[in-house]
């Protein structure tokens, strides 16, 4: 647990509870494993007490994006992506793991509870010290906001890497020489996209509730909890900017979930397509040999006297016979595109195909972890 005093003029970080700033305020930094030992500073230095309910949720691994307000303090629970550290997943598949940070507001603090191996709240906190050209939040809604918008840019940075895995199973899917066998995956893929949804709706909850709630707040003449400042049209900016990256999160997984489901519906009408071939071909073949079978059934009947079975030609005549019937049914069904030559033994197709596979890429390989 570290302690970040942002003033105008620089910040400075500390292990101990420091005084409140006259003209600034103090970010408590705390990890899981820190437990519930950042309520005492809170109660030092902003005399709040922060209720079990809220402390519950924070200590909850599994809780979903959420936003809630007492009068002296606002919590939200913004849910952002792991690092992965596991190799038991395959290469190709990417999943979503998401952790939560909890932010409490608090009249001239600003509390984060987080993974200990988080790395973007430590880049933030690196860059408030090190000062420079860049301008150090003057409030702690403005400091909370600058960590959401770099959580909600780690999913855009996961947006390449869920195209190429779902560009890869529609190719599979797709491709006619081989079946498409591996259903499960491309299950679990959409899976990802479905919750990547959910995740990203669960944050626009959250905000947006947290925006709307300082606004009535503000316009009702109630005024915010006690001390908070109203948002002003810089963090309205910033608010808009977050909600803004959130949509795009959603809308490119929406996008990626309808092609899954065009492709599939493609790969069924594809199969279907060659199986009306195949059904087609047989029944002109059927066709063909139909008369053909019948003349030679008409000859194989145990009767003694048949009319030419004892010619010296007339097996010859019978031969030619159905050889003429046979092309003139075979010509009379291509003529009616009844009875075609299918592209998989088409000599012109085949070398049309090897000349895709040679000009095609070779898929890149992405980094899985978030």
């Amino acid at each position: 647990m570290q302690f970040v005093t942002v003033r105008p003029e620089g910040a400075t970080v500390s292990d101990v509870v420091p005084a409140m700033p006259a003209g600034g305020f103090v970010w408590c930094d705390c990890v899981y494993d820190d437990g519930r030992a950042w309520t005492a500073a809170v109660q030092r230095l902003t005399g709040t007490s922060v209720f079990e309910d809220h402390l519950l949720d924070a200590e909850n691994p599994g809780h979903p994006s959420y936003f809630d307000s007492t009068n002296d303090y606002e919590m939200i629970v913004f849910r952002g992506l792991a690092i992965r550290t596991d190799a038991v997943e395959p290469p190709d598949v990417i999943r979503v793991k998401t952790r939560p940070a909890v932010f409490f507001l608090f009249p001239q603090m600003l509390v984060t509870v987080r993974a200990p191996d988080s790395r973007l709240v430590p880049a933030i906190r690196d860059r408030l010290l090190a000062g420079g050209r860049a301008r150090l939040p003057g409030l702690p809604e403005e400091l909370m906001l600058r960590i959401l918008n770099g959580m909600v840019d780690r999913y855009l940075d996961l947006r390449q890497p869920l195209s190429e895995q779902f560009e890869r199973r529609q190719r599979e899917l797709l491709d006619p020489r081989r079946p498409f066998r591996d259903w499960y995956a491309l299950l679990e893929a959409r899976r990802e996209a479905r919750r990547l949804q959910d995740l990203c709706e669960e944050q626009l909850d959250a905000l947006q509730e947290w925006r709307d709630e300082r606004l009535e707040r503000t316009e009702g003449g109630a005024g915010t909890p006690r001390g908070l400042h109203a948002l002003d049209d810089a963090l309205l900016v910033r608010t808009a900017d977050v909600v803004g990256h959130i949509h795009r999160v959603l809308n490119h997984a929406r996008r990626l979930e309808s092609s899954v489901e065009s492709a599939v519906q493609l790969h069924f009408s594809a199969t279907a397509y060659r199986t009306n071939q195949v059904m087609r071909t047989l029944t002109a073949i059927t066709a063909v040999f139909l008369p053909l079978t019948l003349i030679t059934g008409v000859f194989g009947m145990n009767f003694e006297f048949i009319p030419g079975l004892h010619s010296k030609t007339g097996f010859w005549w019978t031969i030619g016979a159905m050889a003429l019937i046979g092309v003139g049914l075979f010509s009379f069904l291509r003529a009616r595109a009844m009875l075609s030559a299918s592209d998989a033994f088409d000599p012109r197709e085949r070398r049309r195909a090897r000349h895709a596979r040679a000009s095609a890429p070779a898929p890149a390989d992405t980094d899985r972890d978030a």
